[in-house]
């Protein structure tokens, strides 16, 4: 009698069908960055830390690219990597104390409060679509 066991290798099978399936653009509910903050320069660098600790405190994966490049070649970079939703902050949003959304596959959301973005963002995981 001989008995096989192969938990690790049938959750590797499964994510791998996961990832095949979604063509690597999973489902916001379950990408393991959710969010991506990006700033323009420098001097919105503060503020982007600011929404990352909002967004993280209400349960979502996060992360802030504050480097010192063009916001073209950060946003396509990111855009290449298909996280669900990237926050671009300059100084105008700053101000307002806005971001502009850009959701998968280069939808431009627009403009709109980080309050908005919240509850748009936690009606997109509960879905679970």
């Amino acid at each position: 009698v001989m008995l096989h066991r192969a938990i690790v290798g049938s959750l590797e099978r499964f994510i791998g069908i996961l990832i095949e399936e979604h063509a690597g653009a999973l489902p916001t509910w379950l990408a393991p960055v959710q969010v991506a903050v990006l700033n323009i320069t420098d001097a919105q660098a503060d503020y982007c830390r600011e929404i990352a600790k909002s967004l993280q405190n209400q349960g979502l994966r996060v992360m802030t690219d504050l480097r010192n490049e063009k916001i073209t070649y950060k946003i396509r970079e990111h855009a290449l990597q298909k996280l669900p939703f990237i926050l671009v902050v300059g100084d105008k949003e700053k101000e307002a104390g806005a971001v502009a959304v850009r959701a998968r596959g280069n939808k431009d959301l627009g403009v709109m409060p980080l309050e908005a973005f919240s509850r748009l963002i936690a009606a997109d995981v509960s879905s679970k679509v």
